[in-house]
């Protein structure tokens, strides 16, 4: 990727950011979804896990002015409700799974309800109340054309740019998580039962570990090219091992324009990659900040440069097992690839900075990604010292004040 191209940094950006809705004491919302007809503020796996869905933006700038308008639009009608959000990717206490109603879907979205009905029955309510954030990007129409050589047809070589960060950013998917990671703190009723209280058990993203949203095995899939990755998702899905490559529960997703399918992936091709590592920060407002979507941007530029590999089963499964290992909270005991993560993630960090080094805002925005490793200051870190004495109490207060820092 040569730095000097006009179109390097442009691009295309969308969130799906997901929170629960809350009563006044704290627990679940037993309201039905109050935003039906509104595409932008959707819901996800239940009635109370309430979608903020942006529109595709072209700058991370405006993306983050439209989730806030989002935000504030359904801020004002859930205070009316007497109802809030719960700011973070652990959910509130959970007195029974009759807390918990799957989302109610008719007519011709009826299967959205079947679906969700037969991910109960596989994973169980509690773990599919995680919340999380989304990110989708996608390069500019004018960067991909301006790089086409004219050897393959477009089409082709599009999805071979898609296909080929695809493998990167889930090669080396522990290092935003590492990042960003900020739910280290839940409450006991998470794992059943009639637990209670504040609990802490070695994760710094509870939901990134191998405790959280995860499928029951590890899918290995052929990325020898686009189309030998689509059957592989396909073979799964005919065994019955998936129900739909939405059920695909790794931390990169390379998607077509419209809904996400393997019909639809084959039929129109790879519009744009999904990270789905980010943990809702209590530390944000709109819980994410600004710098990291940004880095984020930076990093998927940087891996596109990195040379092309074969992504070999193994190293599938060392990426899982990397990305679960990034999502622990003592940094000085995670081993990325056997190698301190401390060690691995500055080396990154370092070579990005070389890259970028004609771009002094770059460079400082790595800089401030470098702090939370040498300095320990991961929003993991913070929260925990936040949250830990009083987990529903505290994230409460927070959800009262509307979205203000803690």
């Amino acid at each position: 990727m040569n730095l000097t191209n006009e179109y390097i940094f442009d691009g295309r950006f969308g969130l799906e950011r997901e929170t629960l809705r809350i009563a006044n004491d704290g627990r679940l919302a037993k309201t039905p979804h109050p935003f039906e007809d509104n595409k932008y503020l959707d819901r996800d796996f239940c009635e109370n896990q309430l979608e903020l869905i942006t529109p595709v933006c072209g700058s991370i700038d405006r993306l983050m002015q439209v989730l806030e308008h989002l935000d504030n639009q359904a801020r004002t009608v859930l205070s009316e409700m007497g109802e809030y959000m719960w700011m973070n990717s652990n959910p509130p206490h959970i007195d029974s799974e009759r807390d918990i109603p799957i989302a109610k879907y008719h007519g011709e979205k009826a299967f959205k309800h079947d679906y969700r009905l037969a991910l109960e029955r596989r994973y169980g309510k509690r773990l599919m109340l995680y919340s999380g954030i989304h990110f989708n990007f996608s390069f500019s129409e004018e960067l991909i054309k301006s790089l086409y050589n004219g050897n393959e047809s477009y089409t082709d070589f599009k999805n071979a740019l898609y296909f080929r960060l695809l493998k990167q950013a889930f090669r080396y998917s522990w290092l935003p998580l590492l990042l960003t990671a900020a739910s280290p703190v839940y409450d006991l009723s998470l794992d059943g039962g009639k637990l209670a209280g504040s609990g802490f058990d070695g994760y710094s993203s509870r939901r990134s570990g191998d405790k959280g949203y995860w499928n029951q095995f590890v899918p290995v899939l052929d990325y020898t090219d686009l189309y030998t990755y689509i059957e592989s998702v396909d073979n799964y899905i005919t065994k019955g091992a998936l129900f739909s490559a939405g059920e695909l529960y790794l931390p990169v997703r390379l998607k077509p324009k419209g809904r996400y399918s393997v019909e639809g992936l084959m039929e129109s091709g790879a519009d744009h990659i999904e990270l789905r590592m980010f943990d809702l920060n209590p530390l944000s407002r709109l819980g994410i900040f600004r710098e990291d979507l940004e880095f984020t941007h930076y990093y998927l530029i940087y891996l596109l440069r990195l040379p092309d590999f074969v992504f070999t089963p193994e190293l599938q499964r060392a990426a899982v097992m990397n990305h679960q290992a990034a999502a622990r909270y003592n940094l000085s005991e995670i081993t990325i690839d056997n190698y301190p993560a401390k060690d691995a993630a500055l080396s990154i960090l370092s070579d990005m900075s070389a890259y970028f080094k004609d771009f002094p805002k770059i460079v400082e925005n790595i800089d401030l990604q470098k702090k939370k490793i040498t300095q320990n200051t991961r929003y993991c870190v913070t929260v925990y010292d936040k949250l830990i004495g009083n987990f529903n109490d505290s994230m409460l207060e927070l959800a009262k004040r509307h979205g203000g820092d803690i």
